[in-house]
């Protein structure tokens, strides 16, 4: 089916489904049969995408709107197109200036906003904020200024390793597609970016041993009527909430061992999947918050391998630049 087909609004009480609970999702999409797998469970399989231009927390401009408008939304994605023309049409680079990154040939980041229309990804707190303390943010910003000094100040998606959890489920430049396997003890998420694969095993009642910290994480999921819900915890502390520019001010912050991450995956419709994660890491955040966004199936979407660090010049190039800077300077 194609994706214009499948992208179909959303009503808007769709989007708080993941705070207020399975009950209202029922409430709401009563009409709607999930299909069950052979071994009866609700069916998530296939190839969803969540790319958007939707950002992660709610602009200045839009305090105390949940929303767009029919008419913000057709400005925002008519802006963005020409902006897009405009920068690929005059791109100049002078001799010894920056010569820049990918430009749109490269990117695929989505041209339009999440069919529910909300304006954030986040959408609890109501303000659409992330509750970031000072002191976190002060290590992000030592951690981008101080990237030629040494590889643990780099993202670890700036170092191909992963981009972790949730951080592994948030849009990006590119690569923004996932594949959803099901057995009757696992639900398996392939990552189109990093090519990262997460086996969530239903068969568990606990996590792993404390002493064990992980990337990742450890998770543990069950179902709750047709929701599943995946709690993870055991996370180690040298990853990052978020690592890419969609991130925006969340890109590079730290996490620490006591991140705890739950996501609901529910699907409402044959198209549609609605994914959210719930953060508490009360070292870096004043309180828990939630990210929530539909997930659009794609069955004509192809997932390629996505070689990450094979043949990786860039860290090691900053940091030798760096030891550059440093000898000119003893001069």
């Amino acid at each position: 089916m194609p994706k214009e087909q499948l992208k179909k609004p959303l009503t808007s009480f769709l989007l708080f489904v993941s705070l207020a609970g399975t009950s209202l999702l029922t409430a709401q999409s009563q009409d709607y049969i999930v299909p069950r797998t052979a071994d009866g469970q609700p069916d998530l399989q296939g190839i969803w995408t969540n790319d958007t231009i939707t950002p992660m927390e709610r602009p200045a401009s839009l305090q105390g709107r949940a929303f767009l408008t029919d008419d913000e939304i057709a400005a925002m994605e008519e802006n963005l197109a020409q902006r897009r023309t405009d920068a690929d049409n005059n791109i100049e680079v002078a001799v010894g200036g920056n010569i820049g990154g990918y430009n749109q040939v490269w990117l695929d980041s989505g041209d339009t906003v999440l069919s529910t229309g909300q304006t954030s990804l986040i959408v609890d707190p109501p303000n659409g904020r992330a509750p970031l303390r000072e002191s976190a943010a002060a290590v992000r910003d030592y951690y981008f200024a101080h990237v030629e000094d040494h590889y643990i100040y780099h993202t670890v998606w700036d170092r191909c390793l992963t981009r972790g959890v949730p951080g592994s489920m948030l849009p990006a430049g590119y690569n923004n597609a996932y594949r959803f396997i099901q057995t009757p003890d696992t639900f398996t998420i392939v990552h189109e970016m990093i090519h990262d694969v997460r086996v969530i095993h239903l068969n568990k009642d606990k996590h792993i041993d404390d002493k064990v910290k992980l990337f990742m994480g450890d998770s543990v999921a069950h179902w709750e009527g047709d929701t599943l819900v995946v709690e993870t915890e055991n996370y180690n502390d040298r990853g990052m909430i978020a690592s890419s520019s969609a991130g925006a001010r969340l890109k590079g912050v730290p996490v620490t061992e006591n991140l705890h991450v739950v996501e609901r995956f529910t699907r409402v419709s044959e198209g549609t999947v609605i994914w959210s994660a719930t953060i508490t890491d009360s070292e870096i955040y004043t309180q828990p918050f939630t990210i929530s966004m539909p997930l659009t199936r794609d069955d004509e979407y192809v997932m390629y391998e996505y070689a990450c660090h094979e043949g990786n010049y860039a860290i090691p190039n900053i940091l030798s630049a760096g030891r550059a800077r440093e000898q000119q300077a003893q001069r």
